[in-house]
């Protein structure tokens, strides 16, 4: 079992554990929901390289909707993983959440990084699907946790 602590600034903390040898779990914690969201995604990406050598020389915007919180969490990171794995092989370093519409589940969120080029970006673990598998969020003074397991 592989345990890898991505990000700890603050009151952010990133968690990346290999359960076994297809899924791990992603686990973020910020002083906001809004922070915990964006550090789940940015572990994500994490997994996949090394992000100290992603620049942030471009933008992409997406937006997600859901029924509730887990299915909401569920499409912002399927949506980053879309825009990693086709065109533009966009890699995040960092996201933001530009809007987030509690009562509806809606966000838009951008983020910040560059084209995945291999002769730059060591390639880390290829993430295969986002699961509903055990995905929790809970929105708790102080902290505000998110946990997915994703498929490797």
């Amino acid at each position: 079992m592989r345990m890898t602590r991505t990000n700890q600034v603050m009151k952010k903390t990133l968690l990346a554990l290999d359960t076994n040898t297809w899924t791990t779990l992603q686990m973020s914690r910020g002083s906001t929901l809004e922070e915990s969201l964006e550090m789940v995604v940015q572990s994500m990406f994490g997994y996949m390289t090394d992000i100290n050598t992603v620049e942030m020389t471009d933008t992409q915007r997406i937006e997600a909707e859901g029924h509730d919180m887990i299915s909401l969490l569920y499409q912002l990171l399927d949506e980053f993983l879309f825009v990693f794995s086709a065109e533009p092989f966009f890699i995040a370093k960092e996201v933001k959440i530009i809007e987030f519409d509690r009562e509806n589940f809606k966000i838009v969120a951008e983020g910040y990084g560059e084209t995945f080029d291999l002769d730059k970006h060591p390639q880390g673990t290829e993430v295969k699907a986002i699961t509903y598998s055990n995905m929790q969020v809970h929105e708790e003074v102080p902290t505000n946790d998110c946990y997915v397991i994703i498929d490797i």
